[in-house]
Order: C-alpha cells, then structure tokens, then sequence
C-alpha cells in the first residue's frame, strides 16, 4: 500500500509539473527584401531587443548556388522555402506566379493541421497568394488545409487603398496588418502565426540603397515592437512562452540594391533574429539557411513528420540538439564522396541511399542503409557502382535530426 502511494504521488507530481509548464505559441515573421548588411547598418531596438533575448545570426537563402538546388532569390520563392523547409528542386515555387507548387512538399500549416488539429493557426499578410497559393488553403492537393485567422487581401481593395506611384498604399497596409496580428495576438492567441510585410521590398525596388530604404527598415522595428508588446501582454496575463522568428526571403543586388533574384553574395545573404531559447551551436557558429526555421518551430509545437517527409525536408533546427547538419557530395566513376558536419563527434550515424524520386509524385522512395559510421568523422566514401542511375538520394541519420543531400548526374 505504501510503495502504491509512493507512485501515485509521484505521477500526480509530474502530471501537475507538466500541466504548469507554459503552452508555446509560434509566430513567425518575413520583412520582405532586407539584405544583412542594410540592416546591419540601421539602428533597430526592439530586433535588438529579441536578439538580445534569443539570438541574431546571418543566414542565406538561394539553395546550393551552382547546384541541383539552387534556388531563385525571389520573394514567393522564399517563402516557400520557409513554410517546407526545401528548397526550389521540391517545392517548386520559381517566381511570384507560383504556377505549380509541389504540394507534396508541405507547409508547416499542414503539418500542424493533419498532426494537432486543435492548434490554432492565422496568417497576417500584405498579399493573399501566401495563403491562397503557398500554403493552398482549401485545395484538394492540400487535403483542404484551412487557416483558422486570416487577415490579408487588403491589396484588391482599391477604394480603401488606392494604389499610388510612390507604393505607400503597401505601407499603408503592413501597418493594418500589424493592427489586426496585434489585436488578434491579445484575443485568440493562435499557436502558429505568419506575418508577412512588404514595404521594404517596394521601397528597395524604388529607391535602391538609400535614406528611403533604410527609413522602411526603421518602420519594420516600430512594427516588430508592436508585436513583441503583444506577446509579453499575453505572456504575463495568461502564462504563454510566446517564441517569434523574424527573417527576409531575399537579399539585394551588389550594385544600386534595387534588384534581387540572381546569385551574387549579397542578394543571398538575408539573417535570421529570433527570441528563441536553446539556440544551438549551428545557428551561433554556423551560416543557417531560410529552410531551418521551419524544423525549429516544428520542434517548439511538437510536431514530428513521418519518416518520408522527414528525409526529404532541407532545413535543420536551429534551437535543441543536433547530430547532422551541412551534408555535401560529390560522384566520380561509381563512388560517392560525401562530406558533413559533425556536432556529436562520438554518435553513430546511418547513410542510406536511394537511387528514384517517387516522392515528389506522392510515392515512395526506397532507401537502402549504405554504411553506419561515427558521425565525427565527417566523410565517407559509398561505393555505388552496382546501382547506377541518374539522381541519388543520400539522407543521413543521426539520434537527434537527419538531413540529406542530392547528386544528380
């Protein structure tokens, strides 16, 4: 009777130490168009502020420059990478028409949707296609996915904002739409959240590097602040763990900072700031990519793609420990030469190989384990004579993430 007791309490224990811990809620955050350098160069507290908190890093957008994912640097192809966590080879989203989305790839409204339906999801947005087209709400290919909040499509509405030259009908309406995240971020408190801002990408294209773009930066700030004051209003009244990533979809060109889409350094170099709590050594040390938020915040909501999808998502989790990150390969005559980084040098790491993309119909791949090797060596050579084909599949699996790279010949 006594030792009944003694696991009874425990477990109540538990139960309540559980029940006490903070709900996370996730909202992140895509300033359109903002190179690391311009906003480097600016002063901005309340980014500051979250940084502080959490962390601040460069990152990158653009895939494998050069490579079998090299991607457009260009708004809705941004993204894209952002809400899959692959890059352009999957999601395939190649310009701001999104022509034909691979839905096979899903976005983490899905993800969040099929695994918790009872997570509460809103997008905020300056422009209607991210909801309608990107993460397809309502269409077969998406199981009908449904956005639960949504403010957007204010840019059709001609009459309350018509549509000017100088482009601050598009400022006119980021800032409503930080009004309507602000006051919906009070009342409903969704668990996943997609603000999206586009001004600086409009002032960029007009002005280019100038006191005009650096102004939109500053506006940006003002509108993170807002933001953030409505998170620790919810935080302190209702006990919530309110995390936010804040980042851009594209750089600007070297010269005038008018331009974006290419590969140059600067159009590919975007960052990343974010209030997050166990930050890892990837994200401190490394240059992360767009494709690494969205891992990060599937961890905080707990949820957990099935092995398949899990192979096929690019990006790494930037925030809790990681085994694997950085994978590259390279073939000649029948051997592969892969490569990685290492961040548990003495754990076992599985490399399994396969040698078809079904995935991307919405079928299957089948993988074969090539070799079981310490992760700390970071390379290893695959013999892949006796399975010649045209595209190989490599996908690395450690205790705590997998990722995967591609060669295609």
């Amino acid at each position: 009777m006594k030792k009944t007791f003694s696991t009874l309490t425990i477990l109540f224990l538990a139960f309540i130490s559980f029940a006490q811990q903070p709900k996370t809620k996730v909202i992140f955050v895509i300033a359109d168009g903002i190179s690391a350098d311009a906003l480097e160069k600016i002063e901005t507290p309340h980014l500051d502020e979250l940084a502080a908190i959490g962390g601040y890093s460069r990152a990158y957008v653009g895939g494998k420059k050069g490579g079998y994912s090299e991607t457009p640097t260009i708004s809705a192809v941004g993204y894209n990478s952002l809400l899959t966590g692959t890059w352009v080879n999957k999601h395939n989203v190649f310009g701001n028409g999104i022509k034909d989305p691979n839905y096979n790839y899903w976005t983490i409204f899905r993800f969040a949707k099929a695994q918790k339906p009872e997570l509460k999801t809103a997008i905020y947005s300056t422009w209607l296609d991210n909801r309608t087209k990107l993460i397809g709400e309502g269409l077969e290919q998406t199981n009908h996915v449904k956005v639960d909040i949504a403010y957007d499509g204010y840019e059709l509405d001609t009459v309350q904002f018509p549509h000017d030259k100088e482009r601050l009908f598009i400022h006119h309406i980021d800032e409503l739409v930080i009004e309507k995240a602000v006051e919906s971020i009070k009342k409903d408190a969704p668990d996943l959240s997609w603000v999206y801002l586009e001004y600086t990408d409009d002032i960029g294209h007009k002005f280019g590097d100038s006191e005009q773009f650096d102004n939109a930066i500053r506006i940006v700030d003002n509108q993170i602040g807002k933001l953030k004051e409505a998170m620790d209003y919810r935080a302190a009244k209702f006990q919530e763990n309110w995390e936010i990533y804040i980042t851009t979809d594209h750089g600007r060109d070297e010269k005038t900072g008018k331009h974006h889409g290419g590969q140059s350094d600067r159009e590919r170099s975007t960052w990343i700031v974010t209030n997050a709590q166990k930050l890892n050594s990837y994200f401190e040390k490394e240059t992360p990519g767009i494709v690494d938020i969205m891992p990060a915040m599937m961890r905080s909501l707990k949820l957990n793609p099935g092995k398949d999808q899990a192979y096929e998502i690019d990006g790494v989790s930037i925030t809790g420990p990681l085994s694997v990150a950085g994978a590259d390969a390279t073939y000649e005559e029948g051997k592969i030469d892969l490569r990685w980084k290492s961040f548990q040098k003495n754990e076992q790491l599985k490399i399994y190989v396969s040698t078809t993309n079904n995935f991307t119909k919405g079928n299957k791949d089948t993988y074969e384990l090539m070799k079981t090797v310490r992760s700390g060596d970071g390379k290893v050579i695959l013999d892949v004579s006796k399975m010649p084909s045209e595209i190989y599949k490599i996908v690395l699996e450690g205790k705590h993430n997998v990722t995967n790279t591609w060669i295609k010949l």
